[in-house]
């Protein structure tokens, strides 16, 4: 669709009960940013944190863009009015989102367009915000010029204007002053946001690591495993060390990131400690330890060699489970992946039990986690190909699970004489002789189970 047609001259109000407010698709991306580009008074060059953008429309027209991102992080009119301290302004920044990015598209003359959106999208933002970031939004805010704009629309959707800004903008560390404050405006996207986030007994959240932990001590053996690698890049203008980004990054991983941008918030959700710990950049002017950016993040990783990177993330994981626990081996082809000559890529991989039920006593949140896994030579199948996944790791004393593919005798001496494991395989009747001896074999043939109530 071209930019030309997108713009509509209609003033019926009847379309304003047709108007939807969604999010726009992967492929809309691009052309989002190149109409906020073109036409928004700041113009655009990206979102600052966690963001959503969002599209208004009336049939297959747009009709207004609009952009979400993190919270400002001071901003005395908005922390005020909460009336939270410091360290919960800290901890529950993330419940709160920004509207950075409002446009009405040109030749747009729909009387009360602008309100009629913003209310649409105000019921939708924290349910969307849960879906694509975790957890849900407490308020909204957002900052007017009054040089340009009355804020009209903001008010007519109720919301709450609070006072003007001192004039400063953040400049990537320091805060420069441009002497045009403006207004600062919020929305309570919860009943009782301002009391919840200003109440200390309040219980939160945080979305940072909310399916695994990883204590002080891992994090620590993590970095000292990564020192191990060489620094791949160029020494020109590097600012944070090598094995820092990539301990964060890695960690960020454990604790269920699955993006850059989880990783970049994952880093800046640490505490100074924490990132202390594992050597984040000192900023004299701050006198704080810095986490890299989501930027920094991302480009340390591609740079990187990913397989010594899946290899030392393995022989770490490995190291911090439970000595008893067993490592299954399964192969699998993935899907999509094609090599050139448009075979498909198979894979095997080691892995740690999942567990069906866990105790109190039985909640390592490293069940289930893949330790190992290499691609299987398109010239060949797992069989011989497990002894090379299992060779640089250390097993010994493990049992070593697999299904019947691998009931080989050349498998099962390399795991006992070479690796010092255990293994326990499955018999089918693909391996005839085998199957029949075990088949007469009486229960007086086998060790007793240790469930084995006699």
């Amino acid at each position: 669709m071209e930019d030309s047609t997108i713009h509509t001259h209609s003033s019926d109000s009847s379309c304003l009960k047709r108007i939807i407010v969604r999010l726009i698709l992967p492929c809309e991306r691009e052309r989002w940013a190149d109409l906020m580009r073109q036409h928004h008074y700041l113009g655009f060059v990206g979102m600052v944190g966690a963001s959503l953008r969002y599209v208004a429309e009336c049939g297959n027209q747009w009709l207004a863009l609009l952009g979400w991102q993190a919270a400002a992080l001071k901003c005395r009119p908005r922390d005020q009015w909460i009336g939270w301290v410091p360290i919960l302004q800290y901890q529950r920044l993330y419940l709160v989102a920004n509207n950075s990015r409002f446009l009405i598209l040109p030749q747009v003359t729909i009387p009360n367009l602008a309100s009629r959106i913003l209310s649409l999208n105000l019921k939708r933002l924290s349910a969307d915000w849960q879906i694509v970031h975790g957890h849900p939004l407490w308020l909204a805010e957002t900052f007017v010029d009054p040089s340009r704009f009355k804020a009209t629309c903001y008010r007519a959707a109720n919301w709450h204007r609070l006072g003007l800004t001192r004039g400063y903008a953040k400049r990537q560390m320091t805060y420069t002053q441009h002497h045009q404050p403006k207004w600062v405006l919020v929305y309570p996207l919860d009943p009782k946001a301002q009391q919840r986030l200003a109440d200390p007994n309040t219980i939160t959240r945080s979305p940072k690591m909310n399916t695994k932990t990883i204590t002080p001590k891992q994090l620590e053996q993590l970095h000292q495993q990564i020192g191990k690698l060489p620094d791949c890049r160029q020494p020109r203008g590097i600012r944070h060390r090598y094995r820092t980004v990539l301990t964060l990054a890695l960690a960020g991983v454990v604790c269920g990131c699955r993006s850059f941008l989880a990783l970049g918030e994952f880093a800046a959700s640490l505490t100074l400690s924490q990132l202390k710990r594992v050597g984040a950049r000192f900023n004299k002017t701050t006198h704080r330890h810095q986490p890299p950016s989501e930027s920094t993040i991302r480009r340390v990783l591609q740079d990187s060699d990913a397989e010594a990177l899946d290899r030392l993330l393995g022989q770490w994981l490995l190291a911090q489970s439970n000595p008893n626990d067993p490592i299954a081996i399964d192969g699998k082809t993935a899907r999509g992946a094609r090599r050139k000559d448009n075979t498909s890529v198979h894979l095997l991989s080691a892995f740690l039990h999942q567990q069906g039920v866990q105790s109190p006593q039985n909640t390592s949140p490293l069940q289930g986690v893949t330790i190992a896994q290499i691609e299987v030579n398109q010239k060949t199948n797992e069989i011989p190909e497990l002894a090379r996944l299992l060779a640089p790791m250390n097993i010994q004393g493990r049992v070593i699970t697999a299904d019947a593919m691998h009931t080989q005798k050349a498998t099962a001496r390399f795991i006992v004489e070479e690796k010092s494991a255990d293994y326990l395989f499955t018999v089918k009747k693909n391996q005839k002789t085998l199957h029949a001896d075990i088949a007469t074999l009486g229960d007086e043939g086998f060790s007793p189970s240790a469930h084995h109530n006699g």
